[in-house]
């Protein structure tokens, strides 16, 4: 159940890249492979608009979230992104929130490469979305915790801040829960991100039999840093 939570939490609320998403989907011939898929966020999101998404998440207990939020309109599984085995054919197949820049380093990125080339159809396309940059926070900004209230719970989520760390943008949050009788508990979560440009997965994914095929901005907001979007294309 915490790990539906969180990520209900932290990641449910965030729709700055959700256009982006259905204008590709729109432009697909096939179905849709959301890799780190969550409980949904944007795979039930596409499944809403007509489109056949299957979803795919390490976290099994995330992946029962997803299935009983579908509803039989989308199907997630779990399973590993830099190794699985599903139906092929894809049209596109999606890594929002920057799924490869938490995979360790290149070889695992290239893996995961490899599946996506092998499950898409000639001519698929790969959407990938990353930071290629620390995210620049105003000396004056006091970001609001993000929160949700469930069956008398209360969850919050304080964005800590973001520092360089051995290769990596390490993001901390502070996690508070607050029960229904009133006790607080808490701790510091962390999440790093491997450093990786644009060029560089571009670059890996020529090896995995992924051509380039352009990339798109997804602007940052006030509670969420930009990304870039790195398109690629298997051959038809």
């Amino acid at each position: 159940m915490s790990a539906v939570v969180w990520h209900d939490v932290e990641c449910g609320g965030y729709t700055a890249d959700l256009p982006l998403w259905e204008e590709l989907a729109s432009e697909a011939a096939g179905g849709i492979l959301d890799l780190g898929c969550g409980t949904g966020r944007v795979a039930l999101r596409l499944a809403k608009r007509g489109h056949s998404v299957t979803g795919l998440d390490l976290d099994a207990e995330l992946v029962t979230a997803f299935n009983e939020r579908a509803s039989g309109s989308a199907q997630a599984v779990a399973g590993d992104a830099r190794d699985f085995e599903l139906e092929h054919g894809f049209g596109l197949a999606l890594a929002p929130m920057q799924l490869l820049q938490l995979l360790d380093g290149a070889e695992e990125r290239v893996a995961c490469l490899r599946c996506v080339a092998a499950h898409l159809a000639g001519g698929g396309r790969a959407a990938l979305a990353i930071v290629e940059s620390m995210p620049e926070v105003a000396e004056d900004a006091h970001p609001l915790p993000d929160t949700r209230e469930v069956d008398g719970w209360v969850y919050s989520s304080l964005p800590l801040g973001a520092r360089r760390d051995a290769g990596a943008i390490a993001v901390s949050r502070l996690r508070q829960t607050v029960s229904p009788a009133g006790e607080l508990s808490e701790e510091v979560d962390e999440v790093r991100l491997l450093l990786l440009s644009a060029d560089d997965l571009e670059a890996e994914a020529e090896t995995a039999g992924l051509r380039q095929a352009g990339r798109q901005a997804i602007d940052a907001t006030d509670d969420h840093v930009g990304s870039t979007v790195v398109l690629l294309e298997k051959e038809a």
